[in-house]
């Protein structure tokens, strides 16, 4: 065979498979002629409207072969389409476990409030401001949560390796994406927190004084 030229790489499969050596050949002149045919064909128009004519055109010539027609925009979505599911279904759970982060925060910084009912009510007593007390609380919540932060850094970092083959283009140990689930799951117990903060700051001293 002759070389006529070279052309660039083609991912032939999906985005997540490397480009592999390739050779374009005239297909009767194949080495591995098959029944199997492909024509992609490029137009500006709708592409289905380009499905009939050359039905009618491939019918002149080859009545009994038989013709499939799609589009590449289906093609690349079937590609990726485990791809997609697998991104799509993590995605669900890691809201639900937002959510949950959520309200398991919500619930521990109320019960917190309810408890230091009375401490806080002597705090404001002794001159203690509505803003002193939710800054407390606050605290209280952020260091919770960086606690818990740290401890589930470092149950990401071991579990990496069980999802490498389900990354494309980003490394299981990406510092960006460790930072960026940081600062979200931070905002996400400050929200969380606020609501509690925020009541225990309008106690009444003399009620709280009142329950001790």
């Amino acid at each position: 065979m002759k070389i006529v030229g070279i052309v660039g790489d083609v991912r032939q499969t999906s985005p997540a498979i490397p480009p592999e050596p390739q050779i374009y050949v005239p297909y009767p002149q194949h080495s591995l002629y098959a029944t199997g045919l492909s024509v992609v064909a490029r137009t500006p128009l709708d592409p289905t409207a380009l499905w009939e004519p050359m039905r009618r055109k491939v019918r002149e010539r080859f009545p009994d072969v038989s013709m499939k027609f799609t589009t590449m925009a289906t093609l690349r979505a079937e590609s990726v389409a485990p791809q997609w599911f697998r991104t799509l279904l993590l995605g669900i759970f890691a809201t639900l476990a937002v959510s949950l982060a959520m309200a398991g925060v919500y619930g521990v910084m109320s019960y917190l409030v309810s408890q230091r009912s009375n401490e806080i009510g002597l705090r404001m007593a002794l001159g203690a401001s509505p803003g002193d007390v939710s800054r407390l609380m606050l605290r209280q919540a952020l260091r919770l949560a960086g606690l818990g932060l740290a401890l589930g850094l470092m149950g990401a970092v071991a579990a990496s390796r069980l999802i490498t083959g389900m990354l494309f283009e980003v490394r299981p140990g990406d510092p960006v994406t460790y930072a960026a689930v940081a600062i979200l799951l931070g905002a996400v117990a400050l929200l969380a927190s606020y609501l509690p903060a925020r009541r225990a700051a309008h106690l009444d001293p003399l009620a709280a004084l009142r329950q001790e």
